[in-house]
């Protein structure tokens, strides 16, 4: 009798997990699976390109200018809310798309949406009508008049 298993002892044991761990890769490289798992990836591979974007604010003795760095953004995906103490600069990305099988009857399809935003808050109310922005190289530009307060003599 030898230390050494007989081979045929050997295969016959792993044989069945074998067999299993083949037919979970299979099950794992079937297009519904290895679609949803793909797009897991993409989603935590692919990083959010204006997740916080930088915000600068600049007061003058008649308004403040707020410049934003938003590269890579379309002039359509930013909203601006104007308040009365208070802008929000959102920017909003949606893609979708569409993918047809013909030979296994089925459809894919895939959306997202990608949203950030940043509120700035203001000292002083300001003339919300007299706001105006400018979207330029990735720059985005606010002008915003200050409101004139009211001076009251003491009687």
């Amino acid at each position: 009798m030898t230390d050494k298993p007989d081979k045929f002892e050997k295969n016959s044991l792993h044989e069945p997990f074998q067999g299993l761990m083949r037919s979970m890769n299979n099950i794992f490289q079937e297009p519904p699976i290895k679609g949803f798992l793909e797009s897991i990836d993409e989603f935590f591979a692919a990083p959010f390109p204006f997740s916080a974007f930088p915000v600068e604010l600049n007061e003058t003795d008649k308004e403040y200018i707020i410049t934003a760095k938003l590269s890579g953004v379309k002039k359509d995906q930013i909203n601006l809310d104007i308040f009365q103490q208070y802008i929000t600069i959102t920017v909003e990305n949606v893609e979708s798309t569409t993918q047809e099988n013909q030979n296994q009857k089925s459809i894919f399809k895939k959306s997202s949406m990608q949203r950030s935003s940043r509120t700035i808050p203001l000292a002083k109310p300001i003339k919300e009508d007299k706001v105006k922005a400018n979207y330029e190289d990735g720059l985005l530009t606010i002008y915003v008049p200050k409101e004139n307060g009211k001076r009251l003599k003491i009687e």
